[in-house]
């Protein structure tokens, strides 16, 4: 188990690597920088004073050079000019003796995120307050998807076929089939919209921000636990089924052991290795898939920040959202995998 993990580390590392060189790349292209050069300086710039301003803040370096020092593995750039000396690592004009003893790397690893051009703020503070905005959002969602889903999901799965099988199968499959956006107007029209006349959700999501209860935060909770929750449900279903139709549980049956103890001492562990898996895939969906919900209920967590950061040029926030959305995909896909060991003693690693 310790070299499979190790293993599995190394290539997370060099994943982590790819992605996050393919994102640099991309937002690195001219046009962005112009566009952001005109953003911060003017937009009447001519060419000239487009690339005299990337030059000044080292964004005219190799693309190597650049995602080096991004990344922290390679000293930054310093620049001599006539008010001082300027660089990366360097927070406005200094001296050329306060230049050297100012530190020389200054990227991720460092914990240096950079500085965001909208909210005028250092990048790594608004990440992880919105990310803890939005931890708080995912943490309420999978407290109402997961049981729920594991539920409707072993009673579809009990009695293939019966009443309750199709009736809870076909409501699987209309909250699958349902956009979060279709049904988060559904419901702020339906039970928060005065006009309508169901006003019982009085609270907004903006308010949930500082002070979350039942009121400003079920109604974007539940618009996105119904459209993971389908789509567990079917799976637990089907592996629930699976289960119900195995040898050892016609045996079960034939010795007269009760149902209800076939249910939940045979067949729900060996249910359940299945969707264990879909479960921890839900967390990189739901840290980037709420960037719909999060819009539309105006909850400015780490979706929202995604949105304005792409909508806005900013670059170093971009780049700060993709470093923490892939290292949530590979994590949780890391521990799914053990997990899946650890659910199936019959898998062994090679």
């Amino acid at each position: 188990m310790g070299l499979f993990i190790l293993r599995r580390s190394g290539v997370m590392i060099l994943t982590a690597l790819c992605l996050t060189f393919i994102v640099f790349f991309l937002t690195n292209l001219f046009p962005n920088l112009e566009k952001l050069a005109k953003t911060q300086g003017n937009f009447r710039m001519s060419d000239e004073a487009v690339i005299s301003w990337l030059s000044k803040e080292g964004y005219m370096q190799p693309l190597p050079v650049k995602y080096g020092q991004w990344l922290g593995v390679l000293p930054g750039w310093t620049l001599q000019g006539d008010d001082g000396v300027t660089g990366r690592c360097i927070k406005g004009a200094v001296t050329a003796d306060e230049a050297e003893q100012a530190k020389r790397f200054c990227g991720i690893l460092q914990g240096d995120w950079g500085y965001s051009t909208v909210f005028k703020d250092e990048v790594s503070g608004i990440i992880s307050t919105r990310l803890g905005l939005t931890g708080k959002l995912m943490f309420w969602v999978l407290v109402l998807m997961v049981p729920s889903a594991l539920l409707v999901g072993v009673l579809a799965g009990m009695r293939e076929g019966s009443v309750t099988d199709r009736a809870l199968s076909t409501f699987s499959i209309i909250t699958t089939a349902t956009p979060e956006y279709v049904s988060g107007v559904v419901f702020i029209a339906v039970f928060a919209s005065s006009a309508v006349g169901l006003k019982w959700f009085k609270g907004t999501a903006t308010s949930a921000m500082e002070s979350a209860n039942f009121e400003n935060f079920f109604l974007p909770v539940l618009t996105i636990a119904l459209y993971g929750m389908g789509y567990i449900a079917r799976m637990t279903r089907a592996s629930m089924t699976e289960v119900m139709t195995a040898q050892y549980i016609r045996t079960a049956r034939l010795k007269g052991v009760k149902f209800s103890n076939i249910v939940m001492k045979h067949a729900l562990r060996n249910a359940l290795i299945a969707p264990f898996t879909v479960i921890m895939l839900q967390f990189p969906w739901l840290l980037n898939g709420v960037v719909i919900v999060e819009t539309l209920f105006n909850y400015k967590g780490f979706g929202w920040v995604l949105v304005q950061a792409a909508s806005n040029n900013d670059i170093e926030l971009l780049l700060a959202v993709s470093v923490v959305s892939v290292i949530v995909v590979l994590v949780t896909q890391l521990i799914s995998d053990i997990g899946y060991v650890y659910l199936n003693p019959r898998i062994r690693i090679s």
